[in-house]
Order: structure tokens, then sequence, then C-alpha cells
């Protein structure tokens, strides 16, 4: 397994909102409080975050309406421009980049897809996909040609010459997310992509999404308020709470240990099985050969859930062998640990 490689690198980040306030914020001194900040008549939008986005990852930022994770995400592409701090990208301090460099940046190498779909009315699926396109100069022929090949990354194909009103809703949200794919970005930020969608439909959006990234493994900073779809889509999770990240983790490591009561509130309801990977039960070869019942193995990948094993028990199998991206044994599960951890909740 290769290194993971540095992305995105935010470097105590604060976003204060109100008068002359990053003077005020040096008057405050190292990691003012809220009511130090409020009482200086500012608000504290951003808080000290510190963390790092790994190339290839989804890396999900969350909490409650209010909590600072869209203005944080907004930060990391200065669309808002932070008070203080350091974001580096592929090592180059981005507060330091001029307009001129910020716009070439968000043209060539960052993709974004908001809340709200903002496909342009009066343009079919087809030229709203290749307009970031047009916007870099790239020649009719070739912008159309990328464009088609996105929209039918999407699962669109057929609907090129369609406007945005004779699409539902999630087919838009396709089209938002072929339009941003078409720059071929190496960051891609989605703001609650999903949250305006119908239950059904954002099942289906985050199927989707799972399957694109199966396909491109993009970098993606992806917000969200809802922590299903947060342990569903993320590699890491960082919880946020009044402008602050509270912890940061592999779903796994926040589920089973949470490190507020906040955070604990967050997982309460979380069904671990659907959270803990299989590795977290393996046992050794050794260990198995000790122990194993004589009859089928089934393979199952190291990145699938106890949810997921679960079932091939039912089948009769005596012994779920686990195994890396190359076909190489990890360990084994058993029956019994898997029971053990579900009757936990």
């Amino acid at each position: 397994m290769r290194e993971q490689q540095t992305k995105l690198v935010c470097r105590n980040v604060w976003k204060i909102f109100g008068e002359n306030a990053e003077r005020k914020l040096a008057e405050l001194g190292n990691e003012p409080s809220l009511e130090q900040i409020s009482e200086a008549g500012l608000v504290g939008a951003v808080r000290a975050v510190n963390l790092e986005v790994h190339e290839g990852e989804i890396f999900v930022i969350m909490g409650l309406s209010g909590c600072g994770k869209s203005t944080l995400v907004r930060c990391l592409s200065r669309l808002v421009e932070p008070t203080a701090g350091e974001i580096l990208f592929n090592g180059e301090n981005l507060l330091t980049a001029s307009d001129t460099q910020m716009i070439e940046l968000r043209r060539h190498k960052m993709g974004m897809v908001f809340q709200h779909f903002a496909l342009l009315p009066h343009l079919s699926v087809l030229d709203n996909v290749a307009f970031p396109l047009a916007i870099q100069g790239t020649s009719k022929p070739e912008r159309e040609e990328r464009a088609r090949q996105m929209i039918s990354l999407v699962g669109l194909s057929g609907r090129e010459e369609s406007m945005p009103r004779q699409l539902s809703g999630g087919q838009q949200q396709r089209v938002g997310i072929a339009r941003s794919l078409a720059v071929e970005p190496e960051l891609w930020f989605l703001d609650e992509p999903f949250s305006a969608l119908d239950p059904l439909i954002r099942r289906e959006m985050q199927d989707e999404f799972i399957r694109l990234q199966s396909v491109l493994k993009k970098t993606i900073v992806f917000i969200t308020h809802d922590f299903d779809e947060a342990i569903r889509l993320a590699d890491r999770i960082a919880i946020m709470k009044d402008g602050e990240i509270v912890q940061c983790g592999t779903p796994e490591e926040i589920v089973l240990n949470p490190a507020t009561d906040y955070v604990r509130e967050f997982t309460r309801a979380v069904t671990k099985a659907k959270v803990v990977r299989v590795t977290s039960l393996a046992i050794t070869e050794k260990q198995h050969d000790a122990g194993a019942k004589q009859g089928e193995t089934v393979d199952i990948s190291e990145n699938a859930t106890v949810a997921e094993a679960a079932p091939l028990f039912l089948d009769g199998i005596d012994q779920i062998r686990i195994i890396d991206e190359n076909g190489e044994a990890r360990g084994y599960i058993r029956r019994e640990d898997v029971v053990a951890l579900m009757l936990q909740g």
C-alpha cells in the first residue's frame, strides 16, 4: 500500500466576522474563547482549525447548522477570506496567492458542488456541463467531447439536449456534479450536495457518489450535517462545534471512541456493525487454524463492515477470510465475534 500524500493542509485557520476582525483577533492573543470573541463585538465562525486532507480520500466535515462547516470549506477555496492561519494546497500557501492565481486554481484544479444546483436555465445539459471549459477557452469540439464523457459518467446519456427544467432534482444534481468534474479537478469540494433531495433520491445519489469515487479516486472535502451520510461516505470525519474541530478520525474511531459528550451524542444511535470494519475483529491464521471447523470458506474485502459480513454466516459458512486489494489474506473473522459486536447495538 502506497504512502498517502497530503493534498490540503490547514494550520490554525480562523474566520472572524466583525469590524477590524484581524486586528482585534491579534489583540485577543492565542486561541481566545467564544466569550472573549463575543465581548469584542466579533463572531467566531471558524476557530483554530488544523487538519490534513490526503490525496484520494473522502474527508467529511460535519456538524449541526451554524457550526462553521460551510464557512470553513469556503475558506479552503478562498471564496471567503480567512482572518488568520495558513492553507496549503500542494505545499503552496493559498493565502499568499493573488486573486488572478486563485481564479486560475478554481478554474483548473478545484471543483465545487453546492446544495443548490445553480444550473444555467437557458442552457442544455451538454452546454451546462461544458460551460466551465468554455470559460477556460477550450475549443467547442473538445469541450463538448469532454462534457459528453462526464454526462455518461454520471448516468445521463441521452439527456444531453434536455433543459434543466425537464430534469428531476436528482438529475439536476448529477448535471452539477458532471459540470464540476469537467475540468478534472485535483481537489473537489461538495457542500451538502444531497441535502435538498428526497430521502430515496439522496440514497441513490450517495450510491452514485461512491461509484464515481471508485472510478475517479478524487481528493474530496464533503460537507454534511447527516452523520449516517458521513459514515457511509467518509474515509475520515472531522466533527465541528462552535467553529472548532472537536474530533477527527475514521468513522470507526469516532463511533467506538467519541472524544467529547457532543460527539458521543452524535454517535449514540449508530449501529456499530455498520461502521466497524471486519479487520477490527480479525484473528490470525494461527488462531484460525486452531479453532476452525471444516467447511466452505468465503472471502470478503478488508474494507467491508461487520454488517456486510454478517449475512454470509446465515448461508452455513463457518469461516470468512479477509483479503486486501491484492487478494492477499489479512486474517479471518469468527461467527461468535460478529454476533457479540452486533448485540452491542
